[in-house]
C-alpha cells in the first residue's frame, strides 16, 4: 500500500502510508534515522524550520536542516506568517531537493499563533492561500504539503474551506490533526471531520491524532477513509509502532518490545546523540534525559531510572545507568 506525492517531474512515494509528524525538539536528525532503521515509517518529517531564521541566516535554523541520505524519503516543514520569506523559505528547499516541502498551518503553541503563523493562519484564509501560492511557486519540481487543524476553536471549523484552498493551489496532499488550537492537545481527536476532509478534496488525505496504538492505523484508515496516517507522541513511547503497523496493513501479527530491545534501542538513539551533538553538550544532556523520559513509560521500575538520571553530570554516566537499569531488570526478572 503506497502513496504518491505529486505528478511530475519528481513525485514522492512511500510505502507503507505512515508518516512521522513533526514535532519541535523531537524530530532531529537522530531520531529518523532511528526510526527509518526500526522500519515501518514511509516518511519522516523534521521538526519545523522558521522561515524567519531560514533567510536571516540564524544558525540554530541552519542546524535543523541536517539530514542524511538514509532518511530519505524525508519532508521539511517550514513555518512563518510573510509569503515572500515563506517563498525564500520554500526555495531553500528546492536547492536541497528534499522529497517533500509541507507547511505548517496548524501549530497551537501561543507564540506560533500571535504571530499568525501555524494554525493563527487558519484566522487569515487569504494569507494562508498568499503563503500556499508562492511556496508553490518556488517549488518547481518539489511536492507540496500543507498541514493544518480544525480550525481555530469549536467557533470556527474552517478546515474544508483551507482543504479546497490547498487543492486549489495544486498542493500534492494535506495532512490535518483532528482537534482545534485551542484543544492543544487535550481532549480526545474528532476523526470523523478527517472522513469530511476526505470527501470534500480530491488530494490525499492524511490523517493525525490519537494514534496511540499499532491497531489505531488500520482503526483510522477503515473509519474515514483517508489515504495514509501521521504519527507523533507516540513514537516516544513506542518507537516501534510504524514497524507493527505496517506489519498489520501487511495482514501479518506483531510483537511487542522486548527489555533487550528496549535497551538496544535506548543506546542506539544514545549513541547517535553524542555522535552529532558532541559540540553543544548541554543540548545533548537535555535530548538524553528527555528521550530516557519517553523510553522508560511503562516498563517496570522505570521511575528509578528517571529519577536516577536527572542529576548525571556526562553521557558517560548516563550510558552507564541506563546500563545499570537494565541489568537489574534481567536480573529481577530472572529471580
Amino acid at each position: 500500500m503506497a502513496l504518491t506525492y505529486g505528478g511530475t517531474p519528481r513525485p514522492a512515494t512511500f510505502d507503507p502510508p505512515l508518516v512521522l509528524a513533526p514535532m519541535a525538539g523531537i524530530t532531529d536528525m537522530t531520531y529518523r534515522l532511528l526510526l527509518r532503521r526500526l522500519g515501518g515509517v514511509g516518511l519522516v518529517t523534521m521538526e519545523f524550520v522558521s522561515s524567519e531564521g531560514l533567510t536571516r541566516g540564524n544558525a540554530r535554523t541552519e542546524r535543523l536542516l541536517r539530514y542524511d541520505e538514509e532518511e530519505r524519503p524525508l519532508s521539511i516543514q517550514i513555518y512563518g506568517s510573510d509569503a515572500g520569506r515563506m517563498a525564500v523559505a520554500a526555495e531553500r528547499v528546492e536547492e536541497l531537493a528534499i522529497d517533500v516541502c509541507d507547511i505548517n498551518m496548524g501549530c497551537p503553541a501561543n507564540k506560533v499563533l500571535k504571530g499568525c503563523a501555524g494554525a493563527g493562519l487558519m484566522r487569515d484564509l487569504d494569507r494562508a492561500r498568499g503563503i500556499i501560492a508562492a511556496a508553490k511557486r518556488a517549488l518547481p519540481t518539489t511536492p507540496l504539503t500543507v498541514k493544518f487543524r480544525l480550525g481555530i476553536d469549536d467557533t470556527r471549523h474552517n478546515y474544508i474551506e483551507l482543504g479546497k484552498i490547498c487543492e486549489g493551489e495544486g498542493v500534492a496532499a494535506v495532512a490535518m490533526h483532528a482537534r482545534t488550537a485551542k484543544q492543544m492537545y487535550t481532549g480526545r481527536a474528532d476523526w470523523s471531520h478527517i472522513a469530511r476532509l476526505k470527501e470534500a478534496v480530491s488530494i490525499p488525505v492524511i490523517g493525525n491524532g490519537d494514534v496511540e496504538r499499532p491497531e489505531d492505523v488500520l482503526a483510522m484508515l477503515e473509519k474515514t477513509g483517508c489515504d495514509g496516517v501521521m504519527i507523533g507522541r507516540a513514537s516516544m513511547k513506542n518507537p516501534w509502532i510504524f514497524k507493527q503497523a505496517a506489519l498489520l496493513l501487511a495482514g501479518k501479527p506483531y510483537e511487542p518490545a522486548t527489555m533487550d530491545e528496549r535497551r538496544a534501542i535506548i543506546l542506539e538513539h544514545f549513541h547517535l546523540i553524542l555522535q552529532n551533538e558532541a559540540d553543544q553538550p548541554r543540548v545533548m544532556m537535555t535530548k538524553l534525559r528527555t528521550f530516557t523520559g519517553w523510553y522508560t513509560h511503562g516498563v517496570p521500575n522505570g521511575t528509578e531510572l528517571r529519577r536516577r538520571i536527572s542529576s548525571l553530570p556526562s553521557p558517560a554516566a548516563f550510558l552507564s545507568a541506563v546500563e545499570e537499569f537494565f541489568e537489574s531488570q534481567r536480573q529481577r526478572a530472572a529471580a
